[in-house]
């Protein structure tokens, strides 16, 4: 009879232990699956900003028969472009002289009188490398000038185009990231409140490369940086 009340009641101690553990258990599995719950956002900034360099290559072609003509020319029309950039307020420091590249066309084997008037031919390349871009945009207005004194500036192309370039980003790195967390925040607020949920702390987290570009094709010296954050939150009843 003890050995049976005994039996009985580790029995009955065994089934509320393991009902217990299975209440545990299972309440577990909710939490867990309550912490899978998540709401995947994306927040983006953007803003225009000026360039603060500009590199601008000035080029002009020559041609001649007689190669110590060609080279006065070249030194001539180089000494006149310098003192333009010069008049137009661009320091030494800003201006810089490539060597000319000088095509022989007759050593090269393809040189036809009948065909082309002249055996020499240059390209004479001077750079504006500057931090004042307003007075690069001024001045390329006024080329007309140096046209007047015989000297054809060459139309710019793939090669030899002004190029603006932005390097502020550090600066407003920080604000802008600040921008895209909150208003990725806002999208997970409005997602939770429509779901009949609060949102939660953040699980993941992702900053996106930025971008520098362009503005458009017509205003290469504004440039518009863009950044898109990625925020993973919990979701909680």
């Amino acid at each position: 009879m003890k050995n049976s009340l005994q039996a009985f009641t580790h029995g009955l101690l065994l089934a509320l232990g393991l009902a217990l553990l299975g209440y545990f258990i299972s309440n577990g599995i909710v939490k867990i699956k309550e912490l899978d719950r998540t709401v995947t956002v994306k927040g983006l900034a953007e803003r225009e900003v000026p360039a603060n360099i500009a590199i601008w290559p000035i080029r002009f072609n020559l041609a001649e028969n007689d190669l110590n003509t060609l080279y006065s020319t070249i030194q001539n029309n180089t000494t006149e472009v310098i003192n333009f950039l010069k008049d137009s307020g661009f320091k030494n420091e800003e201006i810089s002289t490539s060597p000319p590249a000088i095509v022989d066309r007759q050593a090269e084997g393809y040189y036809d009188a009948s065909r082309y008037k002249y055996r020499y031919t240059t390209d004479v390349v001077i750079t504006v490398y500057t931090k004042n871009v307003n007075n690069v945009r001024e001045t390329m207005d006024k080329l007309v000038d140096l046209g007047k004194k015989g000297i054809v500036i060459a139309a710019q192309n793939y090669d030899s185009r002004t190029e603006y370039i932005f390097t502020g980003l550090n600066n407003i790195k920080p604000e802008m990231v600040e921008e895209a967390t909150i208003l990725a925040r806002e999208v997970a607020e409005k997602f939770a409140k429509d779901s009949n949920s609060k949102l939660g702390k953040i699980k993941k987290a992702y900053q996106g490369q930025f971008s520098i570009q362009n503005r458009d094709s017509n205003t290469p010296y504004i440039k518009k940086v863009r950044v898109v954050s990625t925020l993973e939150y919990y979701l909680s009843d």
